[in-house]
This record gives C-alpha cells, sequence and structure tokens, in this order.
C-alpha cells in the first residue's frame, strides 16, 4: 500500500465501520440477524486501518486530511467499545433462548414418542 492511499483506505474503513455499528444497534434488529461474517468483516477492517496507521502519508496536506480521518477511525473505536459488551450479553441471551427452545422441542419429541407406544 503506498502512502498516498493510506486517507482512502482509512476513509474506507470508517464507513464500513460506520454502518457496521447501525447493524449492531440493539434497537436496529434482532440478535439472530447477526452473522459470523458481520464480526469478520469488522476485525478485517480493523487490520486494514492498522496497516494505513502505519504509514502515515509524509506531504503535510495528505496528512492533515489522514489525521482528520484518524480522529473519526477513533471515534468509531470507542463506539465499538461500548456496542461490544451489550452486543455480547445479547448473544448469550439468544444463546439461552435457543437452548431452551431446543429442550422444549426434545421434551415434546420424547413425549410424542411415549405417547406413539403407549396407543
Amino acid at each position: 500500500m503506498i502512502p498516498s492511499d493510506t486517507h482512502d483506505v482509512l476513509r474506507q474503513v470508517n464507513d464500513s465501520l460506520r454502518l457496521s455499528l447501525l447493524r449492531l444497534r440493539p434497537e436496529r434488529n434482532l440478535c439472530s440477524s447477526i452473522r459470523p461474517q458481520d464480526l469478520a468483516g469488522i476485525v478485517a477492517q480493523l487490520l486494514r486501518a492498522a496497516a494505513c496507521l502505519r504509514l502515515p502519508p509524509a506531504h503535510a496536506l495528505a496528512r492533515a486530511a489522514f489525521e482528520q480521518e484518524a480522529l473519526a477511525y477513533r471515534a468509531n473505536l470507542e463506539q465499538l467499545k461500548h456496542v461490544l459488551p451489550d452486543l455480547c450479553l445479547r448473544l448469550l441471551a439468544e444463546k439461552s433462548r435457543l437452548e431452551t427452545a431446543r429442550t422444549h422441542l426434545a421434551a415434546a419429541a420424547a413425549w410424542t414418542q411415549a405417547r406413539r407406544k403407549t396407543l
């Protein structure tokens, strides 16, 4: 990656993180609609940003724009830091709900099987 591209890449990362943060908000959608690819995409964007931050532009004008994007990136990271614990709790609650449903289905299937044998 050449240093003049770092601003554009960091801008793309910020755009992607903003969209991801919108999708992860609890009021936006159910936890069950969050896919593993969504979280993997966030990690990939964080890795792209890390590479960009290691190669800041040398030109003063490009550096100023880069610094602005870096500040926006930091703000996105702060928001992500606040969203992830809530997401973790929602995922654990969803896991518990699914396990309860599975247990209920297994009990219903066992009851049905036992009922068939008695008839």
